[in-house]
């Protein structure tokens, strides 16, 4: 069962009114959405998914609650160009939620899983060509290794990219746990009782096939240009590197040049458009009761003039 992260949280500090117009990014299984969809009811919801599953399910579970929404199967890099051809110019409140959610983790062909054997796949969009079997079995060493270490932070990584480019000479690596005791083999034993040795290695391989980073960065920064006044974007990320550039970017908007530091009254029009409004982490009882809430960080943006 998938169990949205900082649901309450997230709702509260979108700030909704009944009218509002909001997006979410990444509806998944209408965890956020339904309570969303609950709380504007006069206002309007997009939602945007490239998976047909959950595309289907939120479809169902929304339209139990209204009919002021609509669902676009896209990739959320194309949000503001299919709001636009909507005639949708501005917005009061989007969601980014960049877990990969429950069923997909738990849907054995998916490929996601390092628990789980099946084929290495991995794409969020099934129709994509580029899948982690390809991956796995046709980037050189040097490439593997790179991905490994820039989207997994995996401090072996070279190791396991010798490993498994060793192995795949011999067979055609094509589940994911032929993987998953590849990756044990080229790393040490003490490594092996710390963590999930595949952890961040299928981490990595997720982001590079869905090109994760590289969306969500063009993303975020059409979504701040998105919000009317007083309009927020709310991001929950899951691991450090989405954590890092999202605050990034949000500090970018926020900033107030240095040289105008001394001065003893800024003018107004050199004061930021946008503020930070709260950085938010799971409470303790949270992560009693999800597990995959752990690493979870919350960030919320406000558009103020």
């Amino acid at each position: 069962m998938h169990i949205s992260v900082l649901k309450e949280e997230t709702i509260a500090y979108l700030n909704l009114k009944e009218d509002s117009i909001v997006v979410d990014m990444t509806v998944g299984y209408a965890g956020h959405s339904s309570v969303i969809l609950s709380t504007i009811k006069k206002g309007y919801l997009y939602a945007f998914d490239q998976d047909d599953d959950a595309i289907k399910h939120s479809n169902e579970k929304l339209s139990s609650i209204g009919s002021n929404f609509k669902i676009v199967k896209s990739n959320f890099i194309n949000a503001k160009e299919e709001l636009n051809k909507l005639g949708i110019q501005k917005v009061d409140a989007i969601l980014f939620d960049l877990g990969v959610s429950s069923p997909q983790l738990d849907e054995k062909d998916r490929g996601f899983s390092f628990h789980q054997d099946a084929i290495l796949d991995m794409r969020m969009d099934k129709t994509s060509e580029l899948d982690a079997k390809y991956v796995v079995n046709n980037l050189n060493e040097e490439d593997l290794a790179n991905i490994f270490f820039k989207y997994g932070e995996e401090k072996y990584s070279r190791s396991i990219a010798r490993k498994i480019v060793e192995k795949r000479k011999e067979k055609e690596i094509s589940t994911t746990l032929e993987l998953v005791e590849i990756i044990k083999e080229g790393v040490p034993e003490k490594y092996k009782r710390e963590k999930h040795p595949a952890r961040k290695v299928f981490q990595a391989i997720r982001i590079y096939v869905n090109k994760e980073l590289e969306v969500f960065e063009s993303a975020i920064k059409d979504a701040i240009e998105l919000l009317n006044i007083n309009g927020r974007v709310a991001v929950i990320t899951f691991h450090s590197l989405e954590d890092r550039l999202c605050k990034d970017i949000f500090n970018q908007y926020t900033k107030i040049d240095k040289s105008l530091n001394k001065l003893p009254v800024i003018p107004e029009e050199y004061l930021p458009d946008y503020k930070i409004v709260k950085v938010i982490t799971p409470t303790k009882q949270e992560l009693e009761n999800n597990n995959r809430a752990r690493s979870a960080t919350l960030r919320i943006l406000e558009k103020i003039k």
